[in-house]
């Protein structure tokens, strides 16, 4: 829903099931309408459409995407973001660090953006901006050598041209925001400044600044113990677009001896619970999930604070 004049709030649907453009769909009118019924009922309503890459080939047909626009015009709803950083099923299996497959140095991930830019530009209302949120390049995990850096940026400076050949078409205003992590290839705030740095130095152009900018999730960079305005302060004073925020929460606890039994309940097979230590000096450890960090709970000294990655 409009929020101000060039300002848009919607409702993120990657919280429901979605591998395929059936499941998707099912989920709008199970889930997505009953949200809409009790927040904008009689406005029109703004949905954050998770699509992984089986549902954005689906939806691509015409027939497909001009019945989802008979939808929408239907139940006064409208796209004008969509989540593309879970490429494959985001709701069935074991994820973890699989949700970052592939990267950005995969031509299947820049394959799967350029389709999602392709069925954002055909449903985006007039007048209003279009983005694609998409992974922070990659797992800081994965083999990132000088070459695979290269690759991530030759295929994002690729979809930056997929963009503006778009825009240039269409007259919108399109772009893409990467999403900082914990233990993503960038998490912080100053990581994510120098990557995109030397991604706009690479692409040898301005432009490239108003295509590809930053989706700022409040989990995560409050996970990073950083403050939002310090944060934004920093991309404005680096000519950073912010592409989308994404309004989620995450865990903090005051570290006791009663930790392991407050936090163990939140232990789960599916997804990464990165989690954050700092201690009473200062000092950062980072785990790469929540069983982890207990796991060493009684081997190390303990923290002042844990911040967890956990929506």
């Amino acid at each position: 829903m409009r929020i101000c004049s060039d300002q848009h709030l919607a409702y993120c649907t990657n919280v429901h099931p979605g591998g395929n453009w059936e499941e998707t769909f099912h989920s709008l009118n199970e889930y997505t309408l009953k949200i809409k019924e009790k927040v904008s009922k009689d406005e029109p309503f703004a949905i954050g459409l998770r699509l992984s890459q089986q549902s954005a080939l689906e939806l691509q047909k015409d027939s497909v995407l001009s019945q989802f626009r008979q939808w929408m015009d239907k139940h006064n709803c409208y796209v004008f973001t969509i989540n593309g950083f879970p490429y494959g099923d985001f709701n069935q299996g074991v994820v973890k660090e699989d949700v970052y497959r592939p990267d950005w140095s995969s031509t299947d991930r820049l394959t799967y953006t350029k389709n999602l830019f392709d069925i954002l530009s055909t449903i985006l209302p007039s007048g209003v901006s279009g983005s694609v949120s998409t992974l922070p390049g990659s797992f800081k995990e994965f083999p990132n050598d000088a070459n695979a850096i290269n690759l991530i940026n030759k295929n994002l400076i690729e979809c930056h041209q997929h963009i503006v050949s778009l825009k240039e078409k269409q007259g919108q205003d399109l772009h893409l925001g990467l999403e900082p992590e914990p233990l993503g290839l960038f998490e912080t705030t100053e990581e994510t400044v120098q990557f995109l740095q030397r991604l706009f130095d690479d692409a040898g152009s301005k432009e490239i600044q108003s295509t590809i900018g930053v989706n700022y999730d409040t989990c995560h960079l409050a996970v990073e113990f950083e403050e939002a305005t310090d944060a934004f302060q920093k991309l404005k004073a680096a000519n950073i677009r912010v592409s989308k925020i994404h309004l989620s929460s995450a865990l903090r606890i005051k570290i006791s001896d009663s930790a392991p039994t407050q936090l163990s309940p939140y232990i789960e097979p599916r997804y990464l619970h990165q989690v954050i230590a700092k201690d009473d000096t200062g000092n950062i450890t980072r785990y790469k999930d929540l069983d982890l960090a207990l796991n060493q709970f009684s081997k190390t000294n303990q923290h002042d604070e844990w911040r967890i990655h956990y929506h």
